[in-house]
């Protein structure tokens, strides 16, 4: 255990009359969690750190439902039946499976984390949902512009780029806003579309065919839990590439622009304790991020022999030296 899990634990422990507040005190709650993504990573990880500093504690108050982690994508319609009939207080799920948990229940709360919970239906609106869903809208439209705005400053010159879209999640006119931005700066959008993993590599290698001579990942659950593939092929095709979240560029991609991944887990993390102390999805706003960090990393420029420019690196949140 490391020291923040520790000091979040015994803070949580000491709190637990005052963070009870709203809790039934010899109630076991239930959870449901639906993701892509294991259950050692380190967001699942802050989003435990984050109950636990609340008073839920897992294997105490707190009872999850099985089988809900590293769930592949052609199964999560199967793991979300299975969840829903559990019937657990709320269920916490990524873009993809609260698409399928909606189609199954009306009446468990589902917290979910998408692109843009109003534009994909989840939400009637972000100060009033409406329904049994709310969540975090990660602003993903106005991000992919940003990002592809520091993706033409880090490849200076730069006259053809590739935008990695996800086929299962981005909408035509994102990809159309996107071009139109681009044409603005004298630079050429080329789209392509990518349903699943197994489609990364050659919509990357169809890019540099293409003459792209940059890559922007547009936001996507598929890019992230698939960034390995993703840093590799970059790398081998020798293109700068940009990604949705800071720990991707801590990780081995080039650059990073949004708001950090764990922290997002956190602050749903505090949205399931309003729920679980009674709070309606229908009446709790739905969040979005507020802080955003640039990282870049100049192993992986180096890696491909890419220059990224001074003045953006004096700019970056954090540098990869």
């Amino acid at each position: 255990m490391n020291r923040r899990s520790f000091i979040a634990l015994i803070g949580g422990t000491a709190a637990w009359p005052l963070a009870a507040r709203g809790q039934e005190a010899d109630r076991t709650y239930r959870l449901g969690f639906l993701t892509q993504v294991g259950r050692n990573t380190p967001g699942i990880v802050a989003f435990f750190d984050e109950l636990r500093a609340h008073g839920f504690v897992e294997g105490g108050n707190l009872s999850m439902i099985p089988g809900g982690f590293g769930v592949a994508i052609e199964r999560i319609g199967e793991v979300a039946e299975t969840m829903v009939k559990a019937a657990p207080d709320a269920i916490v799920a990524g873009p993809e499976p609260l698409r399928a948990l909606q189609t199954l229940t009306r009446t468990i709360p589902l917290i979910g984390m998408t692109e843009d919970m109003v534009a994909e239906g989840f939400a009637a609106s972000l100060a009033r949902p409406g329904g049994n869903i709310t969540g975090i809208s990660l602003l993903s439209p106005e991000l992919d512009g940003k990002r592809q705005d520091i993706l033409i400053e880090a490849v200076p010159g730069v006259r053809r780029i590739a935008a990695l879209a996800d086929a299962n999640v981005t909408p035509a006119r994102h990809l159309g806003a996107l071009q139109d931005a681009a044409r603005a700066h004298g630079v050429e959008l080329l789209a392509f579309e990518v349903a699943t993993p197994e489609k990364i590599v050659p919509a990357i290698d169809e890019a540099k065919a293409a003459g792209a001579q940059a890559l922007n990942f547009l936001a996507s659950s598929l890019f992230f839990v698939h960034r390995r593939i993703a840093f590799e092929r970059a790398a081998v095709v020798h293109l700068p590439a940009i990604y949705q979240w800071p720990e991707m560029a801590e990780e081995g991609g080039l650059v990073g622009y949004g708001s950090r991944f764990t922290e997002m887990y956190r602050q749903r993390a505090q949205m399931v304790v309003k729920i679980l102390r009674g709070a309606k999805p229908a009446d709790l706003p739905v969040e979005q991020p507020t802080r955003f960090e640039l990282v870049i990393n100049l192993k992986a420029a180096l890696a491909i022999g890419h220059g990224v420019p001074a003045g953006l690196v004096l700019r970056a949140d954090k540098v990869i030296e």
